[in-house]
């Protein structure tokens, strides 16, 4: 029974078609939800440390239950926008109405989407990696599969890498620099893939082309079929889904540093280089999201297995609260800068 607790993380999406469904100031229950009620139930609900027997971890690898947990937010997540987007067209929404909407169904995109196309991007099976980045489709970030894969998790916690944030790097500044450099880094992998392959920059194997031509084709698909203005929520509601993963890329390697040998090279990403948080409902809602450190340590392990290591730097609050914090930066700073390891603060500050 205590398996069934990932099905609370279907309550985002279904807050969302209610809110859909209610209109009015019901469209603003998700984010009531996910950024008040749970950072305040995740200060008094416990820090969970215990990790699974290996007995325990070999079966739940081998049940296909949680796995299914993950394919059913394709159906989800689609069905959740194809409802938002009949409801902006077919009827009378004022302004506030429309940021509800905007708000809900991009924290549905950014925490059922592109959260869950992060677990399945790692997946083996090549059918689940394309579940994965079907759900990076209503964000408009599937280039984050190329730069995630191949660039992420090999220069994690290093300047190199856009999806670090830096030690006194406030939220927004590292906004900015990490959408623009990650899209960037991802045509340059392409790039490196197509030299490597000798194959045209117009060729099928091109995967950037193929994911701009995709998320061009869902944008002008959702205009013909619903109108233009849904195309512009679209769109809005995207910014909202990947702005989402930046606050949590923004919490998970914020300030720390792996050290450069005399090699040129940087020592192997351990436990130590990620941010972790065991509140109970924080992980949850994002599939032990928050056991960070342990998929940096070992990125094939699937979520329901993650362990908490000793040696990883904690966050004082859950993941949900912490992306509160984030976005006031004196706030963040004052709380997260004395938890940095003081050799990673040296290392920044150098």
């Amino acid at each position: 029974m205590k398996d069934l607790k990932y099905l609370a993380a279907y309550l985002i999406p279904v807050f969302c078609v209610l809110g859909i469904f209610l209109k009015g100031y019901w469209l603003f229950v998700t984010p009531i939800v996910v950024f008040g009620i749970v950072p305040l139930l995740e200060l008094w609900m416990p820090s969970l440390k215990k990790n699974l027997s290996d007995s325990e971890k070999e079966s739940k690898t081998a049940n296909r239950f949680f796995d299914l947990l993950l394919w059913l937010n394709v159906p989800i997540v689609f069905g959740t926008l194809v409802y938002a987007f009949y409801t902006f067209n077919n009827s009378f929404l004022t302004t506030y109405e429309v940021v509800g909407l905007i708000l809900s169904c991009g924290i549905v995109a950014g925490s059922n989407g592109i959260n869950v196309a992060h677990e399945l991007g790692h997946r083996q099976e090549s059918w689940e990696r394309f579940l994965g980045k079907i759900l990076l489709l209503p964000s408009l970030y599937m280039h984050f599969y190329i730069e995630h894969n191949h660039h992420h998790h090999l220069q994690a916690a290093t300047p190199e890498d856009p999806a670090t944030a830096r030690y006194n790097e406030n939220l927004y500044r590292f906004w900015l620099r990490s959408v623009t450099q990650q899209y960037i880094s991802a045509w340059r992998i392409q790039h490196k893939l197509r030299q490597v392959n000798n194959y045209s920059i117009f060729s099928v194997k091109n995967d950037m082309l193929w994911y701009t031509l995709i998320q061009m084709s869902y944008l002008v698909t959702v205009g013909i079929v619903f109108s233009w203005s849904t195309t512009l929520l679209a769109i809005a509601i995207a910014i909202v889904g990947f702005s989402l993963l930046e606050i949590i890329n923004y919490l998970e390697h914020y300030g720390l540093r792996r050290v450069r040998k005399k090699s040129g090279r940087y020592e192997v990403v351990r436990e130590i280089h990620s941010w972790n948080s065991n509140h109970a409902l924080g992980r949850i809602l994002l599939y032990e999201l928050t056991r960070h450190s342990d998929h940096h340590y070992r990125a094939s392990k699937k979520y329901q297995v993650l362990d908490y290591h000793d040696i990883s730097p904690q966050l004082p609050y859950g993941y949900p609260t912490m992306m509160v914090i984030a976005t006031i930066p004196p706030l963040w700073f004052s709380i997260v800068n004395k938890h940095v390891p003081h050799e990673m603060v040296k290392l920044a500050t150098q």
